[in-house]
This record gives structure tokens, C-alpha cells and sequence, in this order.
């Protein structure tokens, strides 16, 4: 849920002037607000670690936004500012948490005890607490200058494919990592654009091997195209060389993935080994160089494409299906949302087909945790053991 509310002139009220404010002198108010509000380092590491307690507890957090920006070019800015974080503190509980979204301009409020009230509900009463207070102690041409944004969290997956579907409000930790790993970022994407690039040209004879097969040995198209979620909820065109008949219907696959993300997975325990299995074993739909290629990831080469137009990276969480989606649970979407897709990653060369669910997104939050270009080199040197191996693979 995302809103965003003007504030209403006053009317009928009485003059600002009239109403008991506090001393509004630059030097009181800069003290307090320095001493009444939390930094903008603490309010979004606060805002980061409430929206991870969000996850396990279930319950609704509720973050709230006043952007002042508009007041910064007008005369006594830092005592308007004052006089805002005032009247702010009067109109929310103690429990809640209000600092800096952005030191000087945005305010930030974070809602934690929300009790049985819906969101919704919430929302309105807080919104006229606030719009009632400020009505009190502003003239009426300051109230234009503020602007109210209501998020709440968990929120659904929407979006038009067009862009990211997530808040970045309550996301700011990782957008932040967009910027202090600038570099990185650009050494991880020159990576991936040469490794891509040079896999396309060096397994082309390969690629087109493969090719000739599936359509001889199968009737359809030699690739397989599937939506899947791209970071932060995008959507993009997912490739791999078809292993399967054409025309198979997805029912199968769809009931063993929620059951399997759920925990309830009949096939856990694959040929005497005691050990749970991502994939389907024995999949009567696989053709017989749809087993090879699966049993060696040859399936994959087609991703080199992806990778190389930036859709994908060479190391990462690999992008799921959307109505996985559905089944996930509000911590799972962290892994879509913490690092872009890729072909390799912890999952596939430590645990692969042979872990649980959760414990392959607790592999791919821990690779976004301590991502660097050298960790991706390991995994990297490490994927071609675990391709030739075959172990996990299905």
C-alpha cells in the first residue's frame, strides 16, 4: 500500500499566531531537533531491521513520510523545521519511531504496534492526527509546502512489468547499495558482458549441436521461453534449450513447487538418499536429451543471452516462476530483491537440487549479504565441479 495525501488549508481555525508554539529562536530549534529525532543513518538501519521483524512476526509496519522540501527556500526554514518535529512528536506515541528519511527535508515516522486496526484504517487515523495538528500551528499557505506518503509493509507484488514494484521507501538499504558499490557494480557487469559474450562464442558449435537434436528428436520450438522475476520484482523473457515435450502442461510442475516451498514435498527423499530434491526426479515429460542436457546444464547455455543484456548476471539467486511467488513466504522475496538473477550461485555449488527450500534462500541472502567480483571469481571457478559432477542435477 502506498499513499500520498496533501494537506488541506485550514479553515474556520485560528490564526497560528494564537496557538501556544514552542520558542522557535534558529539556535532552540536546531538543538531540538537534533536531540528529538533519530539520524537518517539510525531511522533506515531502525526502518530496515522493523521491516525483517515485519517478515517473521507477520504483522503490519506502517511508515510514514513528510516531505518539507518545500519550506527549504522560505525565510526561518530551520525554525519552521523545528516547530514541524514538534508538533509531530504531540501527535504520535511513544512507541513510534520518528527521525530523519532525509536529514533537512523528509521526516519519517515508523508505526511497529499496529494491535487488530486494519492498514487502511490506520492510516486515516493517523493521517487526520497529523493533518489536525499541523493545522493548529501552520498558516494556511505552509500547508501546500508538505506532503504525506503512507507505506505499508508487507505489500503485494504490484507493478506493471515496467519497473520495480517494490517501495523504495521502505527498500532504502537496498538502494543504498546500488550507490556505495558503484564500482563493484560496473566490475560485476564487465564481468558478466565479457564471460557471457565469450561463453555464446566458444560453445556455439554446441549450441548448435544441441539445437539440431531437440528439433530432430522432438516435435516444437528448440528453446524454451518462460517469464520469470528479474530483481526487484521484474519480469523478464527467461531462456533454455527445451528439455521437454512441447505443449506440457505447467499443472504438474506448479502443484510440486508450492507443495515443495511449503514443505510438503513427497519427493524429498530421491532413489534411497536422504536428502529433499528441488526438481522433479524422473519427470515422465523430459525428453531423453532433455535428461542429458539437464544431468550436465547444458540446458543453460541459452542464458548467456540474458546475462548479456544485462537481464542476468553470471552469479546470483536463480529468477523464479511467478506463481512461485505465490507460494513464497514474506521473507523468500528477498531473494529477488537483494541481487539480479543468475546462471551459478552458492545455491549451485553447495547445496543445488539437494536442499531445502528455505535453506536455498538462506544460501542466496548470504550471498547478497557478502557479495563482492571476488566471491563471484570462487563460485565462478567452482561452478564447472559441480556441473560435471552432476550431483543435485535432475
Amino acid at each position: 500500500m502506498n499513499k500520498t495525501v496533501g494537506l488541506p488549508s485550514m479553515s474556520n481555525q485560528r490564526a497560528s499566531e494564537d496557538v501556544k508554539t514552542p520558542s522557535t529562536s534558529a539556535e532552540g530549534v536546531s538543538a531540538g531537533v537534533m536531540t528529538g529525532l533519530i539520524s537518517e543513518e539510525q531511522f533506515r538501519r531502525m526502518l530496515c531491521r522493523e521491516r525483517k521483524r515485519s517478515e517473521r512476526s507477520r504483522k503490519h509496519l506502517l511508515l510514514m513520510l513528510i516531505d518539507s522540501k518545500g519550506i527549504s527556500h522560505r525565510k526561518g526554514a530551520t525554525a519552521l523545521m523545528g516547530k514541524l518535529a514538534s508538533v509531530l512528536g504531540q501527535t504520535i506515541r511513544e512507541t513510534d519511531l520518528a527521525g530523519w528519511f532525509e536529514t533537512g527535508s523528509v521526516l519519517g515516522v515508523i508505526f511497529t504496534e499496529l494491535g487488530g486496526t486494519d492498514v487502511s484504517a490506520a492510516v486515516k487515523i493517523i493521517e487526520s492526527k497529523v493533518t489536525v495538528g499541523f493545522q493548529k500551528a501552520f498558516k494556511a499557505e505552509q500547508l501546500s509546502d508538505f506532503q504525506l506518503s503512507f507505506y505499508a509493509f508487507p505489500g503485494g507484488w504490484e507493478g506493471n512489468g515496467h519497473g520495480r514494484p517494490v517501495d523504495a521507501a521502505l527498500y532504502p538499504d537496498l538502494f543504498e547499495v546500488e550507490r556505495k558499490k558503484k564500482l563493484s557494480l560496473l566490475i560485476k557487469r564487465v564481468m558478466d558482458f565479457i564471460g557471457s559474450a565469450a561463453a555464446l562464442i566458444v560453445l556455439s558449435p554446441v549450441f548448435l549441436a544441441l539445437g539440431i537434436l531437440i528439433k530432430l528428436t522432438s516435435k516444437g520450438p528448440i528453446f524454451f521461453c518462460q517469464e520469470r522475476v528479474g530483481q526487484y520484482g521484474v519480469p523478464f523473457v527467461f531462456l533454455k534449450f527445451r528439455s521437454m515435450d512441447f505443449s506440457t502442461d505447467a499443472t504438474i510442475h506448479k502443484d510440486y513447487v508450492r507443495n515443495f516451498i511449503g514443505g510438503k514435498d513427497g519427493n524429498s527423499k530421491a532413489k534411497g538418499h536422504d536428502k529433499v530434491v528441488y526438481k522433479i526426479t524422473n519427470d515422465p515429460r523430459v525428453t531423453w536429451i532433455g535428461k542429458l542436457m539437464r544431468r550436465t546444464s547444458l540446458d543453460e547455455i541459452p542464458q548467456f543471452w540474458n546475462v548479456l543484456i544485462g537481464e542476468m548476471s553470471l552469479v546470483g539467486p536463480r529468477p523464479p516462476i511467478p506463481y512461485e511467488l505465490e507460494a513464497y513466504d514474506i521473507w523468500h522475496r528477498r531473494r529477488v530483491l537483494e541481487a539480479r538473477p543468475g546462471i551459478t550461485g552458492l545455491w549451485q555449488v553447495y547445496g543445488r537440487s539437494k536442499t531445502t527450500f528455505d535453506e536455498m534462500v538462506r544460501l542466496d541472502l548470504q550471498y547478497s549479504r557478502t557479495w563482492s567480483p571476488l566471491l563471484d571469481l570462487k563460485i565462478l571457478l567452482q561452478t564447472p565441479r559441480a556441473v560435471f559432477s552432476g550431483d543435485g542435477a535432475y
